[in-house]
């Protein structure tokens, strides 16, 4: 089914574009592919726009196929009237569906089924009519004690049943409860008792009540947190009076004893059937929205953390801080090839300062180390105070670099393949000094899980967050580009069309035959076919390729417009990219084909003016406050420099050097009203912030950026 004017209409966008998105995507193009390269195709739409294209597609997809689905069992049921046909073709959403469906759907034993199997639906239709009469008279033509009726009680407490059924699974009943439900629930949250002590984290929910549609998706998940942890119940309903008012107006149709049954009917059904299913359905609702919004500060984090600006290819010491065990030294070549690793114990208990000194003295010289990386995590602080008092002769940069995650890789499989004679000490060091180098090469390594950018992240759907980060990994490793003579096999397994299978035929090859001299060579290495070749090339990057396109980010398909770019002013493709006057007398309509457009010859002229350009920031030196190491150095109303190292939907942690990050609420964000986080600030910025209060027994620390 064509799915693309619904989607066409819902997004506001150009007919053809969706339907060509939907298109490429069907045949197996990445998302990083279609944006970048099939701009006249798309009308240049962004990732985003792409991924909510495919999406919304799944969605649709999804959503007929359960169509075909009722539809087919009804019909089997001998049931299907046009009608009912018409309204389960109209349905646009998934809920509706399965209002039509319920009252067909197989269902296991209820108090209704088994009404009905004792002959009571008469009874129960002749109720709901409220005509006029005796009802007790009514029922006891119904009496049957083989059919287990014995009495008039019993045949009108079982018709009772079968209309409490028949108004739970009326279409408009649902429909207009649902609606209730949705604007009007509230979400109220009470400790369990005898667990006030225990659960005391979640202390503010104790007794909490606030409108479902507007709780905030960290308080929610919170909630949910505490209540699967047994410290609190959460209930999600509207005022019960005005849910049953609704039912009233719909079914009660006079004042005799028969509405008096149907007003039964819609009491039990309400209580036992129809509040229950639809808190199931706001509960699950209102999780998906704080998933999303969880999920998406999380992949906002993620985005932000492996595109933050690299050191770049330099000489490397890193150095794994601790007391007891030492710290691990170990140095890396610019490529991130560990050369040498060693131990020193300047910290108590050892405290062999003058051994320590000498080792890194002697390693930083034999190696012309350019930049100190140290940990932050235990003794980091005390680390990088030991290093910058060191007497190098060539003093070295010294950086504190968050090492999140790097105990992870340490003991990874990953990691163990890389370095089988070398301990995990030894491992972390080398993870630490590699994030300083390269972030985002060393940090696709490890489970976006484990870096600690997240909010309740195992609380959420995981394949969805899992769908979401793999995408984001894939997005930003695409937008930077993969040196494919020096990439790992992990980083490669994320270009466009690779996969782990061809990242490690692509080592392989590269083992084999000394690396690659140009993008056309990618085509012999095992099984990278034509397509997989058309998805990946573009993304790729040979740093000492013949052919200088090979360098940039234009892709193959697209060279023969820059030799006759270059053809059309008598130059070679070499001059065309080192003189910028000769690119500004190219009119690039002039190059319009039917499969080359603006868009792609606006891309390409940029490229010819940077080829390969990485498109992250520049590597900024950001230091502590030399005077501040340790959480009872603080004082309130101190003003200190920091580092973004988590966003929230309530704000920002800050790392100000004292091993515990503090809180900037979102309320002290800035002066003005903040709604979302991300707005004001960024992962890894550097920021100002005032102490505004210093918990030592709990270790929390509030922070504000309102410094003025």
């Amino acid at each position: 089914m064509d799915f693309s004017i619904k989607i066409a209409q819902e997004f506001k966008l150009e007919l053809d574009f969706v339907r060509n998105t939907i298109e490429l995507l069907n045949e197996g193009a990445s998302i990083p592919f279609i944006a970048r390269y099939r701009k006249e195709a798309t009308g240049s739409m962004d990732e985003v726009m792409i991924l909510r294209i495919k999406e919304r597609f799944n969605q649709l997809s999804e959503l007929e196929e359960r169509r075909a689905s009722i539809l087919h069992s009804i019909q089997e049921q001998g049931m299907l009237t046009d009608e009912l046909r018409e309204k389960i073709e109209k349905a646009e959403t998934m809920y509706e569906l399965e209002d039509l469906y319920l009252p067909y759907k197989p269902k296991r034993k209820t108090r209704a089924s088994i009404a009905k199997e004792k002959g009571l639906e008469p009874l129960a239709m002749r109720l709901y009519a409220q005509g006029n009469g005796n009802v007790e008279e009514w029922a006891s033509e119904y009496i049957d004690e083989e059919k287990g009726v014995n009495d008039i009680d019993q045949a009108l407490d079982g018709a009772i049943d079968i209309l409490a059924e028949y108004i739970t699974e009326h279409e408009l009943s649902r429909a207009k409860l649902r609606k209730l439900f949705t604007f009007k629930s509230t979400i109220t949250s009470k400790v369990v008792s005898g667990k006030e002590g225990e659960g005391n984290k979640y202390q503010i929910y104790f007794d909490n009540k606030e409108l479902l549609r507007k709780i905030s998706s960290h308080r929610l998940l919170a909630m949910l947190r505490g209540e699967n942890e047994g410290f609190l119940r959460v209930k999600v309903e509207p005022d019960e009076e005005e849910a049953l008012d609704i039912l009233y107006r719909l079914h009660l149709k006079a004042d005799n004893d028969a509405a008096a049954c149907v007003a039964d009917a819609i009491d039990d059904g309400y209580k036992r059937l129809l509040q229950p299913q639809l808190e199931t359905e706001m509960r699950q609702e209102a999780k998906i929205r704080a998933d999303e919004e969880a999920i998406r500060v999380f992949v906002d984090n993620l985005r932000q953390l492996l595109l933050a600006p690299p050191l770049g290819e330099k000489v490397v010491m890193a150095i794994d801080p601790g007391f007891r065990t030492g710290c691990k030294v170990v140095v890396l070549d610019s490529f991130g090839n560990l050369l040498a690793n060693d131990t020193i114990y300047p910290h108590p208990p050892q405290v062999e300062v003058f051994q320590a000194n000498k080792t890194l003295k002697e390693l930083v010289e034999k190696y012309k180390v350019e930049a100190v990386a140290i940990g932050n995590g235990t003794a980091g602080r005390e680390t990088e105070n030991f290093v910058r008092h060191v007497n190098f002769d060539n003093k070295p940069l010294v950086v504190v670099v968050n090492e999140n995650g790097a105990s992870i890789y340490s003991a990874s499989e990953i990691a163990r393949e890389e370095f089988p004679n070398h301990d995990i000490t030894v491992r972390g060091a080398v993870s630490i000094g590699r994030r300083l180098m390269d972030p985002l090469a060393e940090l696709i390594k490890i489970d976006p899980k484990s870096i600690g950018v997240g909010q309740y992240q195992h609380d959420v759907n995981q394949k969805k967050l899992q769908e979401s980060l793999e995408h984001t990994v894939e997005s930003c490793v695409n937008a930077v580009g993969v040196e494919v003579n020096t990439a790992s096999k992990q980083l490669l397994s994320f270009v466009s069309g690779i996969g782990p299978a061809l990242a490690e035929n692509m080592i392989d090859y590269r083992h084999q035959n000394g690396g690659f001299q140009s993008k056309e060579e990618l085509k012999k290495v095992k099984r990278f076919g034509a397509k997989a070749f058309e998805q990946a090339a573009g993304f790729i990057r040979i740093r000492d390729a013949k052919n200088p396109l090979d360098r940039s980010a234009v892709h193959p398909e697209s060279y023969t417009v820059v030799k006759k770019m270059a053809d059309s002013l008598q130059c070679t493709i070499h001059d065309l990219i080192e003189q910028e006057e000769l690119r500004k007398k190219i009119r690039i309509k002039d190059f319009v084909t039917d499969t080359v457009g603006i868009p792609t010859l606006s891309d390409i002229m940029k490229e010819l003016a940077k080829p390969g350009r990485d498109p992250r920031q520049e590597f900024n030196l950001f230091e502590f406050d030399h005077n501040i190491s340790d959480i009872s150095d603080l004082k309130v109303g101190m003003i200190l420099p920091g580092v973004v190292v988590n966003i929230a939907a309530f704000g920002c942690f800050v790392d100000i050097g004292v091993h515990q990050d503090g809180l900037v609420h979102i309320s002290q964000l800035a002066k003005k009203y903040v709604d979302n986080p991300n707005k004001v600030v960024k992962l890894n910025q550097k920021v100002m912030v005032k102490v505004l209060d210093v918990d030592l027994q709990r270790k929390r620390i509030n922070l504000s950026m309102d410094i003025d």
